[in-house]
Order: structure tokens, then sequence, then C-alpha cells
């Protein structure tokens, strides 16, 4: 039962998010676009009710998420926002009136499998509660770091897969981020109480590397199909929070021959994404505009 709250959380935080994600796709599509990132591009997305309507459920998203990380280790709670995915493209298939190929319930069935598989083997379990700074200081210094890089790498690329991946993998490490210092602020919070949690740093640190997370995000929305961005998101989302949940909060993950079913559900998981990129229909599902003709930027 322990164990089985902070999933719960963590599955109605990735709902949330999906529904997030479709909604902000295609508010995202109805602004100028721009060769480099564009200030501009939060105050038109603003004016769209349907990005407001992604901002709800992003804000509900969060709400879950803090509930999840103050109940369960980082180690379970983020790979589990694998499912984002292939709820993202039954959310766009509801919200859009389209219907998934067989192909496509397959794929999804098999990422479903695979995050089952690896997080069963894995048990993840145990940790501490509270990091040091000495710990904090080159974690986020070598995630800021490859964040950087990539952004500066999406720049000099043209619109596209290979844009809207970097900057997808740039997202995903900024809310891997995100969710180690939300939990760390959480557990405060519980713990020492409101003033302590006001006056925390890994309080306003992670509003402010979630704001960076979401104006990424909103760039990798524009840079690409979402089928390149959101495969980048979610894999690497869940990668670099096992490892700051191993490396931070010293979690632990099963190791000897349960590396094996671990290693082939992360296979699963790898070959469901693949798949689902490579379906012709998803494309035309989750971004139907997109072959249309950009707004151009004033």
């Amino acid at each position: 039962m322990h164990t089985l709250i902070p999933v719960l959380f963590a599955i109605c935080a990735a709902f949330s998010n999906a529904v997030a994600t479709v909604l902000q796709r295609k508010a995202a599509l109805t602004v100028p676009r721009a060769q480099g990132f564009r200030a501009g591009l939060m105050l038109d997305l603003l004016r769209r009710p349907v990005w407001l309507a992604g901002i709800v459920a992003v804000i509900g998203a969060a709400v879950c998420q803090a509930l999840a990380l103050a109940t369960g280790p980082l180690t379970i709670v983020q790979p589990l926002f694998v499912l984002e995915l292939p709820l993202t493209l039954v959310v766009a298939s509801l919200l859009m009136h389209r219907h998934l190929p067989g192909a496509g319930w397959l794929a999804v069935a098999v990422v479903v499998a695979g995050l089952a598989v690896a997080l069963a083997a894995a048990s993840p379990s145990g940790g501490r509660t509270h990091v040091p700074l000495d710990r904090w200081i080159p974690a986020l210094a070598v995630c800021a770091g490859v964040v950087v890089v990539l952004s500066l790498t999406a720049l000099k690329r043209p619109e596209g897969r290979a844009r809207a991946a970097c900057l997808g993998t740039a997202t995903a490490i900024s809310y891997a981020v995100t969710a180690a210092l939300m939990k760390a602020a959480t557990h405060i919070l519980d713990e020492q109480g409101l003033v302590a949690f006001l006056t925390a740093w890994q309080t306003y640190a992670f509003a402010v590397t979630g704001v960076c997370a979401l104006f990424l995000l909103e760039n990798a929305m524009q840079a690409g199909p979402l089928v390149a961005s959101q495969p980048a998101l979610t894999l690497g989302d869940a990668l670099v929070s096992l490892a700051l949940g191993i490396l931070l909060y010293e979690e632990t993950v099963r190791s000897g021959w349960w590396l094996v079913p671990q290693l082939f559900g992360v296979a699963l998981i790898a070959a469901g994404v693949l798949a689902l990129s490579r379906i012709p229909f998803t494309r035309s599902l989750v971004a139907p505009d997109e072959e249309q003709e950009p707004v151009a930027a004033p």
C-alpha cells in the first residue's frame, strides 16, 4: 500500500501532463515561429484559451507529482512519466476524434509492459530525505551545462526532428532536476513547516528550473513534430531522474541477475517508443496541421 500511493499519484500526474502536452501543442502551432528563442512566445500563448487550459493541467500534474515525490522514491515516481507518451497519443486521439491504428496500440502496450518489467525488476527503494549541498552543486552544474549545450546545438539546427529532439532532451533534464529539487522541498515542508519551506533555496530553485523547463518545452513543440520531442522528453526524464535518485538520494535498485530483466524492460520501452515515432499516422494524429505553412514571426 505504501508503494501504491506514489504510483497512483505519479500516474495521475502523467495523465495530466499528457492532456497538457496535447493542448499546449495545439496552441504552440497557432503562434508565430522564429529561428531562435523568442521571448514574446509566452505572451502570444497567454492569449490562447487552449494553452491556458493546458497550464491548468500542468498545475494539476505538479500537485500530483509533489504528492508522489513526498511519499515515494524519485526512482519510482519519475520513470512512471514514461507513460506520458502513450497517454499523450491516446488523449490526442480522443480530443481530435481520430483513431490510433492497431500498430500504435501495440506499441503503447509494449511501452507499458516494458515499464512494468523494468520497475518490477529494479524494485527501487530506500533513500534519504535530505541531500547535502556538496552533492547538489556538482549535480546541478553538470545538468545545467548539458542543458546549455543542447540548447545552443538546437539553435544551430533548422526546424525539424533534430532541433525538437535536442530541445526535448534539454527539457527532460530540466524536468528531472525540477523533480529532484521538488522532492527536497516537499520533505522540508512536511518535516519543518511552511516557514522553512518558504525560506529554503530548494523551493525557489525548483520553481526556476520548472519555468525554464516549461519555456524549453514550448520551444521544443514549435521546433518539430511531437513524436520527435516527446520520446526524448519522456525517456530522458526517466533516465536522468534514475541517476539523480541514486546519486543524490542514495536510492537503490536491484543489481546482479536482476539487471537482465531491467535491461529487457528498457529495451521494450525503447522499441515501443521507436515504433510509435515511425507510425506515419501518429504524426497527423498529434499534429494534424503540421503540414500547413507556418505562421511568420513579425
